[in-house]
């Protein structure tokens, strides 16, 4: 379950990365789409962080346990203020920082996966 879970948080990442790179190519401010791909990927990352919270006693913690748990519970908080900075800020740039929280999401999302089949 955390590595489907992963992967579709990652598919819905890149998703939200890929259209906000559109939006920054075509000078575009933040809009409903990318805002609604943004709630998406945060329903996902809190899943996965409950997820995570009841099988954390299945992986080895002297492994990786803490970067699992760390990467589990410090993903939501990225969609959030990426968000609230694109909103508040006024350029190309915004929805640049959208990019880039869209590609720290997904390979944080990877890196659960990859833990958990290593040692889960």
């Amino acid at each position: 379950m955390v590595v489907t879970l992963s992967y579709l948080v990652v598919a819905a990442a890149t998703a939200w990365g890929l259209l906000a790179a559109w939006l920054a190519w075509r000078d575009r401010l933040i809009n409903d789409p990318l805002l609604l791909l943004a709630v998406l990927v945060e329903v996902g990352l809190i899943a996965l962080a409950i997820v995570a919270l009841t099988t954390f006693g299945r992986v080895d913690p002297a492994a990786e346990g803490a970067t699992y748990l760390a990467y589990a519970l410090s993903l939501p908080t990225v969609p959030p203020l990426v968000t609230l900075l694109a909103i508040r800020e006024k350029t190309r740039w915004s929805v640049g920082a959208c990019v880039l929280g869209a590609f720290a999401v997904a390979v944080m999302a990877a890196r659960i996966a990859q833990i958990w089949n290593l040692h889960g």
